[in-house]
């Protein structure tokens, strides 16, 4: 280029001139390009703003007319609920207004009546005040009156006031004494008179309660079978085999109980005695049928009458009691099967017969007789499957029809003391006798069962007893504790409750040997030091 220059400078300055021209131009026209833009920028911009603007003036507008229809609407219903507010008070308005002025007339209807009221009452004070004057004036007359006829009582009795007075009170002494003799022999009379109906009701209530435990222990015996097939031949084609062993025994047979056991039920002990001979007889032989059974219950009886007439024979050799008739051996004998709280009757009777004899020895009297009273005191057991009564006036009766001894018979139906019977000497020795026997130690025992209805028994009749706070019967109910609440029960009442204690359980409940009843009466005091 620069060679170019130095061959033609004008030239080549011209022509950097025009390049630079050009340059200029362009950069002028780019100048006023971007003025341009920028111009139109702003113009598109206000215009923009002004859109804008408009439509922010528009919203504007709008909100505020939409502001102002809603508070035009608020104030409508602010009115309106002004309106009904205003209208709703004039109504309970109205209504309280109503309300008191009904108070209002009762306060004052009340009134009126409290005022007639006051002006009654204060008539009648004056009434009253005007009889009391009556009556103290009455009162001072009597006074004097009294006075008076005092010392002209003791002007004629010759006796101060206080001698009359112990005077008085001596004789109203004697005579309620007198009455309250009366009245305690009447009142004992009337509960002996209703103590028979009441120990019959208690008595028809234990067994209604305790019919089950009765009937398990007392009622049923049991009889082995050799093995479970002997059980289909006792029942036989349809049960004629059972019906004919129960026909003829009177027993019924349960089977159900045990695979291996049949159960004889019955209340009988002789009855069911023969059916265990019976029914042993024919497991033994094999061969049950209705003539077979018929069979086997017939040497069955045979064998009992027998070995009742034996143990008879044998217990009356061992209580010395020689020469009694065979029919009397027998009832004697089958009071082997009968038990007393588990005691054999038969070995109580022996018992009783020794102990007779051992006492009238030592008091000078008849050891013969007393044995034979002693032996024969619980005969009437054996009767009363077949008669009701009493046992021992049902033995003295049988006895009386064999042709015992007046003495024996009157002493074997006054051993329990029934009324209407007296038994002399030789009745309170069987009474004594027979209480010794039926309380030595392990002569009689009871059932659990028994054992805890008795002692309940015994602990609620002493609660029943006003005062009574806690009750303990130990020493295997032979001793009651019984426990009073101190404020309600007196020293001197103590003694009078373990008395209607001792009555009530003797009267009620059924139990061997004697019941020792305890009051405890217990206050105490506890304080701390501090």
């Amino acid at each position: 280029m620069f060679a170019a220059w130095a061959s033609d400078p004008w030239s080549s300055t011209w022509n950097l001139l025009s390049d630079g021209v050009a340059i200029i131009i362009i950069a002028v026209l780019l100048l006023l390009g971007v003025l341009l833009g920028y111009a139109l920028r702003g113009l598109v911009g206000r215009w923009r703003a002004e859109t804008i603007e408009k439509r922010m003036r528009l919203r504007e507008e709008e909100s505020e007319s939409e502001i102002k229809a809603k508070l035009k609407e608020a104030d409508i219903a602010a009115r309106a609920a002004v309106v009904r507010a205003k209208e709703e008070f004039d109504v309970s308005a109205k209504k309280r207004r109503a309300e008191l002025q009904a108070v209002e007339d009762r306060l004052s209807q009340r009134e009126n009546m409290l005022d007639r009221r006051a002006e009654q009452l204060d008539e009648k004070v004056a009434a009253v005040e005007a009889k009391q004057s009556a009556v103290a004036a009455a009162e001072k007359k009597a006074t004097e009156d009294v006075a008076a006829a005092d010392r002209r009582l003791r002007e004629l009795a010759r006796m101060t006031h206080e001698e009359a007075r112990r005077e008085i009170l001596t004789r109203a002494n004697a005579e309620l004494r007198a009455d309250a003799a009366i009245l305690s022999r009447r009142i004992q009379e009337a509960a002996r008179e209703q103590g028979e109906t009441v120990a019959q009701r208690l008595v028809a209530d234990a067994i209604q309660q305790c019919a089950v435990m009765h009937l398990n222990e007392l009622a049923t015996t049991a009889v082995s079978l050799p093995n479970p097939e002997m059980k289909g031949r006792i029942v036989g084609r349809d049960g004629r085999n059972v019906r004919a062993f129960e026909a003829e025994t009177g027993v019924t047979l349960l089977l159900d109980d045990a695979p291996d056991t049949v159960v004889l039920s019955a209340f009988d002990p002789l009855r069911r005695e023969i059916a265990r001979r019976a029914l042993t007889a024919l497991i033994a032989d094999g061969r049950i049928h209705p003539a077979s059974i018929e069979s086997a219950v017939a040497t069955a009886r045979e064998q009992m009458a027998v070995a009742n007439e034996e143990a008879g024979t044998a217990a009356a050799a061992e209580a010395g009691v020689p020469g009694l008739p065979a029919d009397v051996l027998r009832l004697m004998g089958a009071l082997a099967f009968r038990t007393s709280f588990t005691q054999n009757v038969l070995r109580h009777s022996v018992e009783v017969a020794l102990l007779m004899g051992t006492m009238a020895a030592e008091m000078g009297l008849d050891a013969a007789r007393a044995r034979r009273i002693g032996f024969l005191h619980d005969i009437g057991k054996a009767l009363t499957a077949e008669k009701k009564g009493a046992h021992a006036v049902m033995g003295a009766e049988f006895l009386k029809s064999r042709g015992e001894d007046a003495t024996v018979c009157a002493a074997v139906a006054a051993h329990h003391s029934d009324p209407g019977t007296d038994g002399g000497v030789y009745g309170v020795l069987c009474s004594a006798a027979d209480a010794i026997s039926s309380a030595r130690p392990g002569a009689r025992q009871e059932s659990l069962g028994d054992y805890v209805q008795r002692l309940e028994a015994i602990e609620k009749l002493a609660r029943s007893h006003a005062g009574v706070t806690n009750v303990y019967a130990v020493q295997a109910g032979r001793d009651l504790r019984v426990l009073v609440d101190p404020d309600a029960v007196l020293d001197t009442d103590i003694p009078t409750l373990a008395a209607d204690i001792c009555r009530d359980i003797s009267a009620h409940v059924k139990f061997p040997g004697l019941i020792r009843v305890t009051v405890i009466r217990e206050r105490r005091c506890v304080e701390y030091a501090k």
